[in-house]
Protein backbone atom coordinates (compact mmCIF):
# COMPACT_ATOMS: atom_id res chain seq x y z
CA UNK A 1 0.00 0.00 0.00
CA UNK A 2 3.31 2.20 1.09
CA UNK A 3 4.62 1.70 -2.57
CA UNK A 4 0.98 2.36 -4.13
CA UNK A 5 0.72 5.77 -2.76
CA UNK A 6 4.47 6.66 -3.47
CA UNK A 7 4.09 5.83 -6.88
CA UNK A 8 0.73 8.01 -7.26
CA UNK A 9 2.79 11.22 -5.40
CA UNK A 10 5.28 10.81 -7.65
CA UNK A 11 3.17 10.95 -10.55
CA UNK A 12 0.92 13.54 -9.43
CA UNK A 13 4.78 15.35 -8.08
CA UNK A 14 5.96 15.98 -11.98
CA UNK A 15 2.93 17.65 -13.55
CA UNK A 16 3.16 20.26 -10.57
CA UNK A 17 4.97 23.46 -9.92
CA UNK A 18 8.52 22.72 -8.42
CA UNK A 19 7.38 24.51 -4.97
CA UNK A 20 4.37 21.81 -4.80
CA UNK A 21 6.87 19.15 -4.80
CA UNK A 22 7.79 19.11 -1.02
CA UNK A 23 6.58 15.73 1.53
CA UNK A 24 3.10 18.01 2.55
CA UNK A 25 0.36 16.73 1.50
CA UNK A 26 -1.26 17.45 -1.81
CA UNK A 27 -4.63 19.21 -1.68
CA UNK A 28 -6.28 20.83 -4.26
CA UNK A 29 -9.10 23.32 -4.02
CA UNK A 30 -11.33 24.86 -6.71
CA UNK A 31 -12.78 28.48 -6.58
CA UNK A 32 -14.76 29.93 -8.99
CA UNK A 33 -16.65 33.59 -8.35
CA UNK A 34 -20.11 34.36 -11.07
CA UNK A 35 -17.57 36.70 -13.25
CA UNK A 36 -15.85 33.20 -13.95
CA UNK A 37 -18.62 31.20 -14.85
CA UNK A 38 -19.64 31.70 -18.85
CA UNK A 39 -22.65 33.31 -20.20
CA UNK A 40 -24.05 31.01 -22.78
CA UNK A 41 -27.30 33.63 -23.21
CA UNK A 42 -26.19 36.26 -25.75
CA UNK A 43 -26.89 39.42 -24.62
CA UNK A 44 -29.89 39.85 -27.10
CA UNK A 45 -31.20 36.93 -25.73
CA UNK A 46 -34.39 37.94 -23.94
CA UNK A 47 -35.21 40.43 -26.80
CA UNK A 48 -34.42 37.58 -29.98
CA UNK A 49 -36.87 35.29 -27.69
CA UNK A 50 -39.64 37.76 -27.80
CA UNK A 51 -39.14 37.61 -31.59
CA UNK A 52 -39.56 34.68 -32.31
CA UNK A 53 -41.57 33.73 -35.39
CA UNK A 54 -44.73 32.96 -35.28
CA UNK A 55 -46.57 29.76 -35.90
CA UNK A 56 -48.26 27.49 -33.53
CA UNK A 57 -49.27 28.20 -29.85
CA UNK A 58 -50.33 25.85 -27.40
CA UNK A 59 -52.99 28.53 -26.03
CA UNK A 60 -54.33 28.65 -29.73
CA UNK A 61 -57.70 26.92 -30.40
CA UNK A 62 -58.18 25.76 -33.85
CA UNK A 63 -60.44 28.55 -34.90
CA UNK A 64 -57.49 30.75 -33.54
CA UNK A 65 -55.01 28.73 -35.76
CA UNK A 66 -57.68 29.09 -38.45
CA UNK A 67 -57.72 32.84 -37.66
CA UNK A 68 -54.26 33.38 -37.71
CA UNK A 69 -52.85 31.86 -40.42
CA UNK A 70 -55.63 33.70 -42.61
CA UNK A 71 -54.17 37.19 -41.31
CA UNK A 72 -50.49 36.08 -42.00
CA UNK A 73 -51.86 35.79 -45.71
CA UNK A 74 -53.79 38.42 -46.27
CA UNK A 75 -50.99 40.68 -45.18
CA UNK A 76 -48.39 38.28 -47.13
CA UNK A 77 -45.82 40.78 -47.93
CA UNK A 78 -45.61 42.41 -44.29
CA UNK A 79 -43.23 42.52 -43.09
CA UNK A 80 -41.30 40.69 -45.79
CA UNK A 81 -42.28 39.19 -49.11
CA UNK A 82 -44.35 35.75 -48.50
CA UNK A 83 -43.89 36.12 -44.59
CA UNK A 84 -47.76 35.17 -44.62
CA UNK A 85 -46.98 31.93 -46.88
CA UNK A 86 -44.08 30.98 -44.03
CA UNK A 87 -46.73 31.11 -41.38
CA UNK A 88 -48.55 29.36 -43.03
CA UNK A 89 -45.85 26.30 -43.72
CA UNK A 90 -45.06 26.54 -39.37
CA UNK A 91 -48.62 25.82 -38.88
CA UNK A 92 -48.40 22.47 -41.52
CA UNK A 93 -48.89 19.14 -39.84
CA UNK A 94 -47.50 16.91 -42.55
CA UNK A 95 -43.77 15.26 -42.52
CA UNK A 96 -41.50 16.84 -44.64
CA UNK A 97 -40.08 13.81 -45.76
CA UNK A 98 -43.16 12.11 -47.23
CA UNK A 99 -45.65 13.60 -49.88
CA UNK A 100 -48.84 15.05 -48.29
CA UNK A 101 -52.43 15.61 -49.12
CA UNK A 102 -51.57 19.21 -47.68
CA UNK A 103 -53.70 20.61 -50.91
CA UNK A 104 -55.36 17.41 -52.10
CA UNK A 105 -53.13 15.77 -54.35
CA UNK A 106 -50.10 13.72 -53.29
CA UNK A 107 -47.18 16.35 -53.43
CA UNK A 108 -43.36 16.64 -52.08
CA UNK A 109 -43.56 19.77 -50.16
CA UNK A 110 -40.68 19.06 -48.03
CA UNK A 111 -38.80 22.10 -49.37
CA UNK A 112 -40.47 25.44 -48.82
CA UNK A 113 -40.17 26.64 -52.11
CA UNK A 114 -42.17 24.11 -53.63
CA UNK A 115 -44.93 24.62 -50.80
CA UNK A 116 -44.72 28.67 -52.24
CA UNK A 117 -44.59 28.28 -55.38
CA UNK A 118 -48.35 26.28 -54.82
CA UNK A 119 -49.57 29.24 -52.66
CA UNK A 120 -49.28 31.28 -55.88
CA UNK A 121 -51.13 29.32 -58.39
CA UNK A 122 -54.19 30.54 -59.81
CA UNK A 123 -56.43 28.75 -57.02
CA UNK A 124 -54.62 29.75 -54.00
CA UNK A 125 -53.21 33.08 -55.05
CA UNK A 126 -56.69 34.49 -54.17
CA UNK A 127 -55.96 33.91 -50.43
CA UNK A 128 -52.48 35.84 -50.99
CA UNK A 129 -53.83 39.94 -49.60
CA UNK A 130 -57.14 38.96 -49.72
CA UNK A 131 -59.78 41.97 -48.96
CA UNK A 132 -62.79 40.07 -47.50
CA UNK A 133 -63.10 36.64 -45.59
CA UNK A 134 -66.56 34.88 -44.07
CA UNK A 135 -66.87 31.42 -42.08
CA UNK A 136 -69.36 29.40 -44.25
CA UNK A 137 -69.62 26.82 -41.30
CA UNK A 138 -66.97 25.15 -38.53
CA UNK A 139 -67.18 21.73 -37.63
CA UNK A 140 -65.06 19.30 -34.87
CA UNK A 141 -65.09 16.29 -36.27
CA UNK A 142 -63.58 14.65 -33.60
CA UNK A 143 -61.89 15.87 -30.13
CA UNK A 144 -59.09 16.52 -32.15
CA UNK A 145 -59.80 16.99 -35.30
CA UNK A 146 -61.88 20.43 -36.54
CA UNK A 147 -62.59 21.51 -40.24
CA UNK A 148 -63.97 25.03 -40.72
CA UNK A 149 -64.81 26.46 -44.53
CA UNK A 150 -63.85 29.54 -45.88
CA UNK A 151 -65.47 32.12 -48.37
CA UNK A 152 -62.47 34.71 -49.51
CA UNK A 153 -62.41 37.63 -51.86
CA UNK A 154 -59.06 38.54 -53.12
CA UNK A 155 -57.47 41.79 -54.57
CA UNK A 156 -58.20 41.56 -58.06
CA UNK A 157 -61.90 41.88 -59.77
CA UNK A 158 -64.29 38.76 -59.46
CA UNK A 159 -61.88 36.85 -57.34
CA UNK A 160 -63.18 34.96 -55.17
CA UNK A 161 -63.14 31.40 -54.15
CA UNK A 162 -64.20 28.84 -51.02
CA UNK A 163 -61.52 26.99 -48.52
CA UNK A 164 -61.51 24.08 -46.03
CA UNK A 165 -59.06 24.17 -43.72
CA UNK A 166 -59.03 21.03 -41.82
CA UNK A 167 -56.97 20.91 -38.41
CA UNK A 168 -55.77 18.28 -36.31
CA UNK A 169 -54.40 18.21 -32.71
CA UNK A 170 -51.59 16.29 -32.11
CA UNK A 171 -51.35 13.95 -29.26
CA UNK A 172 -47.46 13.13 -27.82
CA UNK A 173 -44.06 14.56 -28.80
CA UNK A 174 -42.77 17.80 -29.41
CA UNK A 175 -46.38 19.11 -30.52
CA UNK A 176 -48.67 17.79 -28.26
CA UNK A 177 -51.50 19.63 -27.43
CA UNK A 178 -51.06 22.02 -31.11
CA UNK A 179 -53.72 22.74 -33.32
CA UNK A 180 -51.66 21.92 -36.90
CA UNK A 181 -53.20 22.20 -40.61
CA UNK A 182 -53.39 19.07 -42.10
CA UNK A 183 -54.70 20.45 -45.16
CA UNK A 184 -56.23 23.46 -46.95
CA UNK A 185 -58.29 22.30 -49.78
CA UNK A 186 -59.65 24.71 -52.57
CA UNK A 187 -63.46 23.64 -53.31
CA UNK A 188 -63.29 22.91 -57.14
CA UNK A 189 -60.73 21.47 -59.12
CA UNK A 190 -57.58 23.47 -58.48
CA UNK A 191 -54.94 21.09 -60.74
CA UNK A 192 -57.01 20.62 -63.35
CA UNK A 193 -54.30 22.35 -65.53
CA UNK A 194 -51.32 20.90 -63.36
CA UNK A 195 -49.23 22.78 -61.34
CA UNK A 196 -45.55 23.47 -61.57
CA UNK A 197 -43.75 23.37 -58.08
Amino acid sequence: MRSRTKATMSFGASLLPAQFHASKPLTVRFRACATDVPDFFSADWLESRRKRPFGPRLSFSAEDAVRHQLDALMFNDQPRPDYGIEVMYRFAGFDPFERSTYFGPFFDLGQFERFRRIFHHSSYRVLLGHRERKILSSLNVKEDCFKQRVWVRGARPEEEETFQFTMIQRVGGSWDGYWLTESVLHDGDSFSGGVAY
